[in-house]
């Protein structure tokens, strides 16, 4: 099990093993690491961090509605735990930028904790999207019709074996990362290009044959 986050370019981290890493893609199994991110504030301050380059802890107040004190802090942790660092200063203003930005964390069995720290991120990331849908189908049916064309909820039941299930699951990683280094770079957005969410969970069911 993995929960990955791809807005981008990013930096190496760790190497895991079966899976087709992202350039630079910065991988986490520690448990200590994970459960760092199980705070509802740090994933949206990575957010902010993401579509920003950089952002101080004001400018993350601003965009997330919290205290500067609650988001200094939590951008702090964030930093500690190798997530954000230092980003380019201007005058007394200390912004942080993300490491990277395509992130995952993976379950390392020889590690105790780690299977539970990536269980608890995946849903408290399942608990985040189902509110970012929610809010979303509230609001679809007074969107225009051609916008609302390009949506899909799409939910498929099949039969494959794990090395199947394996390349099932790489080849939907493969097909979102053709629009890598989009979100850093506005110069390499086509025209008409806009921000897209894709969400996707593939699992097989437990205990079935």
């Amino acid at each position: 099990m993995q929960t990955t986050n791809d807005d981008g370019d990013a930096r190496p981290s760790e190497t895991r093993p079966g899976h087709q890493n992202a350039p630079g893609e910065q991988v986490v199994s520690d448990p200590v690491h994970i459960r760092a991110l199980t705070h509802p504030l740090r994933l949206e301050l990575l957010d902010v961090l993401d579509g920003a380059g950089q952002a101080t802890a004001t400018e993350c107040a601003a965009a997330t509605g919290e205290s500067v004190a609650s988001c200094s802090y939590h951008l702090r942790i964030l930093a500690k735990h190798g997530y954000i660092e230092p980003g380019e200063r201007a005058g007394r203003d200390k912004p942080w930028k993300p490491v990277s930005r395509s992130r995952a964390q993976t379950i390392d069995h020889t590690l105790p904790g780690s299977r539970h720290a990536v269980v608890a991120l995946a849903d408290l990331e399942l608990e985040r999207q189902f509110q970012r849908l929610r809010a979303w189908t509230g609001r679809a049916a007074d969107l225009p019709a051609n916008e609302l064309d390009l949506s899909v909820i799409s939910s498929t039941q099949l039969y494959a074996t794990p090395d199947e299930i394996k390349q099932l699951r790489d080849d939907l990683l493969k097909l979102s990362r053709r629009f890598e280094g989009r979100a850093e770079d506005p110069s390499l957005r086509p025209q008409g290009a806009r921000k897209t969410h894709l969400f996707s969970v593939l699992n097989p069911d437990p205990g079935q044959p």
